[in-house]
């Protein structure tokens, strides 16, 4: 009984681990920034610079900003594996301080041409492929085993907090101080992280192999999922309720805009209720009963629901629950299945898996970012909404079945020191 109570009481990871905690806010540090600037140029373009064809031009920038991290999947496996993860992830980190910065510098002395932004967009998207499952993959390094689904809590987490601090300050930064303001910020939180970074020291299994020789039993990337066929089902499921659940970065400003009639503000507390319930499913989806399909089918089944309030009941209330109900439900999921996958898959191969696993599951971005901004400029934001809850429903259906004829019993521990943790994306 008192060890039970000792093990409750333990500090938090991030307490307990000054290494693990400084990469986990280098990279709090760069997905907020990147989330700012993400969703404080949308609101630019629909709010101040797209005219008639908002809809067209805010999707097409996110789907800009969406491509390095499908296109980029093999090179970021093999950078990953054969190099210091801490030379990756600090080198990621200051080159996109530096592309922010430079872009700053121009929009402070004129407003550059769309191309810029888009260049930009692009450039700090493709650190960001890398940044990010460059840290999951080093999460086994920095923790001891009994801390991983702690440490992926955490790291999970990251994308909530991202989406409640970026979400919130982007479209408040834009009416407040330009584009020019927001870009000088996400700079100096980008050198910021590379920073943190360059302070930590990671263990002695950072080194690559003498030579530069590949680690053994590296395969091609294309091996990795055909010999996982449970977990391809997932990310395939998951890779198609992404193509509905992401268009909510271009339906909810329209939905401001249009249906609303409201300023940056009302896009701000949208984008903090998404984080905030990123945030909550975080650290409570842990917690619930039953196999991880069963629950990421729930979820997904109420996540249909919440997109859908908005099309069928108007108003700010409504919107910012369902914003709330969709980020619990993401949240969950993210930490059921990702501590999942950190304990199926080989260590030898998950740098491999996680760049796959992004590539996967950002593939539809892009597209569904042009084809529900395309449908914003003929289609009512609230018909969008109910678009979105019927294409959630049948991947909720196929999730469910692919339990049914796979289960897979998880090896989460159920200590009091594992904690949940963020989403799959």
């Amino acid at each position: 009984m008192t060890a039970t109570g000792a093990a409750t009481r333990r500090p938090p990871l991030v307490l307990r681990n000054r290494r693990f905690a400084a990469v986990w806010a280098a990279q709090v540090l760069t997905q907020a920034a990147g989330r700012m600037f993400q969703v404080g140029m949308v609101w630019w373009l629909v709010g101040y610079a797209a005219g008639a064809n908002r809809g067209l031009v805010s999707g097409v920038f996110l789907a800009v900003s969406t491509l390095p991290a499908v296109a980029l999947a093999p090179l970021v496996a093999t950078l990953i594996a054969r190099h210091p993860h801490r030379t990756v992830l600090g080198a990621s980190a200051g080159l996109a301080g530096l592309v922010a910065l430079g872009t700053a510098g121009w929009t402070y002395a004129a407003t550059p041409p769309m191309a810029v932004a888009y260049g930009a967009a692009l450039l700090l998207a493709g650190c960001q492929a890398v940044f990010d499952p460059c840290l999951t993959t080093s999460v086994p390094e920095l923790v001891e085993d009994s801390d991983i689904e702690a440490a992926t809590g955490f790291e999970l987490s990251t994308q909530s907090l991202a989406g409640l601090a970026g979400g919130l300050l982007g479209p408040l930064v834009v009416d407040f101080a330009g584009l020019a303001g927001i870009i000088a910020g996400c700079a100096g939180a980008y050198l910021l992280a590379a920073a943190l970074i360059g302070a930590t020291r990671f263990p002695a299994l950072d080194v690559p192999t003498a030579g530069g020789a590949t680690p053994a039993r590296r395969r091609p990337l294309r091996h990795i999922l055909a010999e996982l066929p449970f977990i391809r089902r997932v990310l395939l499921c998951f890779t198609a309720a992404n193509l509905f659940t992401t268009a909510v970065f271009v339906v909810m400003p329209l939905y401001t805009r249009t249906v609303l009639h409201a300023d940056g503000s009302t896009v701000a507390a949208l984008e903090a209720a998404l984080g905030a319930g990123t945030l909550a499913g975080s650290f409570t989806g842990g917690r619930l009963p039953g196999a991880p399909t069963a629950v990421g089918a729930g979820c997904l089944g109420l996540m249909a629901a919440a997109l859908g309030l908005p099309g069928v009941s108007a108003g700010q209330a409504s919107a910012i629950g369902s914003m709330a109900v969709a980020g619990w439900c993401v949240g969950v999921i993210g930490v059921r299945f990702v501590a999942l996958f950190q304990r199926l898959v080989p260590a030898e191969d998950r740098p491999g898996f996680f760049a796959v696993m992004q590539a996967l599951l950002g593939a539809t971005f892009p597209v569904s970012s042009l084809v529900f901004g395309l449908l914003g400029d003929h289609l009512s934001p609230r018909t969008l909404c109910l678009l979105q809850a019927l294409g959630v429903l049948p991947v909720a259906a196929a999730l469910w079945w692919t339990g049914r004829r796979e289960p897979v019993a998880p090896q989460e521990d159920p200590a009091p020191t594992a904690q949940p943790i963020r989403s799959v994306r």
